[in-house]
């Protein structure tokens, strides 16, 4: 029992990280009907954005609650400035063609974003200021040897804050309403008088400050950040998102925790069955070909029909 407690709380914690990204991709796709494959390397811009802030503005001296959140927000704005700017320049143009090219378009967008990094910055790994001091690994004994660092708790109660955040702005503002709008139906959305192209940058400054946060607490875990750190991640992140129902909120963080939680349950349990825990990475990649062969609207996501 401790041991299943123990990789339940660590599934959580990674799962809540995959959740946050695949909110970007889920309401993205929700809209334009779009994979944003640049959204793992927005992931990975948030990261350096965070890390620079803290650098130049003296942050990384010593551990402050007061710096992570500064840090924590203005990665989100540069991210989001980031997202918008991919979408007006990289997106919009190409929107009225075939989703074969906006797809095209979103893989060059990733190469290019992970390339100019290693050209301007490197590709060697930094070390990320730690806010929640030197103590932030130490764990806190739950029962038996179950147990819950500072950093574990700071990562999930901040995402699912965003994630709740998120909830309300979708569905109680008159914003998300437009969002709501837009994904039903875009053409009819322009009739009643909604700016569709700001609707449409707005939902990307959204999911990329997302993902952005994902960045920063994840720094506060595993504080290594590299140009390439949002490949793998953005890709779990997509298949958690197509798990839970791409296109679908509450099937993205549903996704994203199951993810998280089935990759390290075979840390701890693959032992047992003769799965190597080097297979971590494989389990969300054998999920996501199992969701497409046997469930390919997601667990919470609805087919639909559509006319030819």
């Amino acid at each position: 029992m401790d041991t299943f407690v123990q990789q339940l709380i660590n599934g959580l914690n990674v799962g809540a990280i995959y959740a946050l990204i695949a909110l970007g991709y889920t309401m993205v796709y929700g809209i334009l009907r779009l994979i944003n494959f640049a959204h793992g390397d927005v992931y990975m811009v948030g990261a350096f954005a965070g890390f620079y802030i803290a650098l130049y503005v003296g942050f990384a001296a010593g551990p402050s609650w007061m710096a992570l959140a500064v840090v924590l927000v203005g990665a989100m704005i540069i991210a989001a400035l980031v997202g918008m700017v991919i979408e007006r320049f990289a997106y919009r143009p190409v929107r009225k063609y075939s989703r074969m090219t906006t797809l095209i378009m979103a893989i060059g967008v990733s190469l290019l974003i992970e390339n100019l990094f290693v050209a301007q910055i490197g590709a060697t790994p930094r070390a990320f200021p730690d806010f929640l001091g030197s103590q932030s690994q130490a764990p806190y004994r739950l029962f038996g040897n179950a147990a819950i660092s500072k950093a574990q708790i700071v990562i999930f109660l901040v995402s699912i804050a965003l994630m709740l955040l998120l909830q309300w702005v979708v569905f109680k503002t008159k914003v998300g309403t437009a969002m709501r709008a837009v994904s039903f139906n875009l053409n009819s959305a322009k009739l009643m008088g909604i700016n569709t192209d700001a609707i449409i940058s707005l939902t990307f400054a959204i999911g990329s400050a997302l993902a952005a946060a994902g960045g920063v607490l994840t720094a506060q875990y595993n504080p290594n950040i590299d140009p390439l750190m949002g490949i793998l991640t953005g890709l779990k992140a997509f298949v958690a998102a197509v798990l839970g129902g791409i296109g679908n909120i509450p099937g993205a963080v549903l996704g994203g925790l199951l993810i998280g939680a089935a990759e390290t349950f075979v840390v701890g349990y693959g032992q047992h069955i003769g799965i190597a825990s080097t297979y971590r990475d494989a389990v969300a990649f054998a999920i996501l070909i199992l969701v497409l062969l046997l469930r390919p609207s997601g667990l919470l996501g609805s087919t639909v029909q559509e006319k030819v």
